[in-house]
């Protein structure tokens, strides 16, 4: 996503809209790009499991088909550590900082809300666009929601907006960590053993049986290149999904835009924090988080990567130590982009000014890679050969971002974002 591919305006007026310009390429915020490219990336290696494999062997290894080719389930490990959940987590902190970002533009411009109400629901539009035809993992939609509640945000004090932020998160990693730490003891420890859990207990790995279920019908589907069957189950069974996710990430994303509305005021993404408490601060957080997941994969090994001990440990007991790891993450690539300008520091930032067309993008790739239609590879690569899939299309990615940016002023979807924003054609070429 760009600096301004998401805002909020500050209050619910109905002030006309005067003519406005999008973001030039002179008033960008490097480091923000330079992130959003490693959270683009980031964000592939996380989805491609689901992308090549039935969507719950994303967290469960046995729904593989033919098997997962991590028989120790380190790379689950690796990966759960490393990737999972703190791409996301990157790209909401960015999305929020990008909302202030453009209405704090649009409003020294004399703009108003409308503009960027008008902005989200493009982005709205999008989103559902990826979520029938393509992808069900789409997040576009869910931030175009959540994002219509956090323009009511825009003119709250700095510190409303990160304290605010920072407790609605904790409050939602206490309701996960309910939520799904239930299930997880019910079925994979003794607390569902006594005559008065039985039938929880049944019910429980009932629902397991019934996810495996809906793994295969839509691997056959797949497999067989049927498109139209694809997206009319997408249709019938599985729309509710456009509202229930919004739902569940409420309490993840709402506040890590609040808290990225913060920090982008702060000046955390400008240089404004000194030098070594961004680096102290940086490493604990990476550290301190990362030992943290590390602990909890070991758990989830201990278990036997059973279906509920893995989606506790994704939904339920790591939002925390992911707080720590994104936050720790965003300010170490704050203070170190910055000395990186070699060619492939430049060309991850190429990627992050055009990432809205290569999340799209990846998706559409993903579609060629792996439906019966065309190469047909779904549910035949193991977990390493889809990192092999992922590796290669960040080449793919890196490859062509920078030469079409040195071409032309946006990314593809970034320029018709922008002609549909403002509704009027901009010039593309340079």
């Amino acid at each position: 996503m760009n600096d301004a591919i998401a805002a909020g305006p500050e209050v619910f007026s109905d002030e006309a809209v005067p003519d406005q310009a999008p973001v030039k390429t002179s008033e960008r915020i490097s480091s923000l790009d330079f992130i959003r490219g490693i959270a683009v990336m980031g964000i592939l290696a996380a989805n491609i499991v689901a992308f090549g494999q039935p969507f719950n062997a994303y967290i469960y290894p046995d729904a593989f088909v033919g098997g997962s080719g991590d028989p120790g389930g380190w790379m689950w490990i690796a990966q759960f550590v490393l990737v999972d959940g703190k791409m996301r987590g990157l790209f909401t902190i960015l999305f929020g900082a990008g909302m202030y970002l453009f209405m704090e533009r649009t409003w020294k411009r004399g703009g108003t809300r409308k503009l960027q109400l008008w902005r989200l629901f493009i982005l709205l539009i999008f989103g559902l666009i990826h979520f029938f035809f393509i992808w069900i993992g789409d997040i576009l939609a869910m931030y175009a929601m959540i994002g219509f509640i956090a323009v009511a945000c825009m003119r709250w004090t700095v510190k409303s907006q990160l304290v605010i932020g920072l407790v609605g998160y904790f409050f939602g990693a206490l309701l996960y960590l309910a939520m799904f730490s239930f299930p997880y003891l019910v079925v994979d420890t003794p607390v569902g053993d006594p005559a008065g859990m039985a039938e929880a207990r049944t019910a429980m790995e009932a629902g397991i049986t019934a996810a495996l279920e809906d793994d295969a019908e839509m691997t056959e589907i797949k497999q067989a290149g049927d498109y139209r069957a694809f997206v009319q189950r997408r249709v019938s069974e599985e729309a509710s999904l456009v509202l229930v996710n919004p739902a569940l990430f409420f309490f993840e994303t709402f506040p890590l835009m609040l808290i990225g509305m913060a920090l982008y005021r702060l000046g955390f993404f400008s240089g404004a924090f000194t030098r070594s408490r961004m680096v102290l601060w940086g490493w604990i957080g990476v550290i301190g988080g990362g030992l943290a997941h590390f602990g909890l994969g070991l758990i989830v090994k201990q278990a036997g990567f059973t279906f509920y001990a893995g989606n506790a440990a994704f939904l339920g007991w790591s939002p925390l130590p992911r707080l720590a790891m994104v936050l720790g993450l965003a300010a170490l690539l704050v203070t170190y982009s910055p000395a990186w300008t070699g060619w492939l520091a430049e060309r991850v930032r190429a990627a992050g000014r055009a990432a809205f067309t290569n999340y799209l993008g990846t998706s559409i790739v993903m579609l060629f890679v792996f439906h019966g239609w065309a190469l047909g590879l779904f549910g035949e690569l193991d977990r390493p050969q889809l990192y092999l899939v992922t590796a290669l299309t960040w080449v793919l990615m890196l490859a062509w971002s920078k030469p079409w940016l040195d071409r032309y002023r946006y990314g593809p979807l970034e320029w018709l974002w922008r002609c549909l924003t403002y509704r009027q054609v901009f010039p593309l070429k340079r």
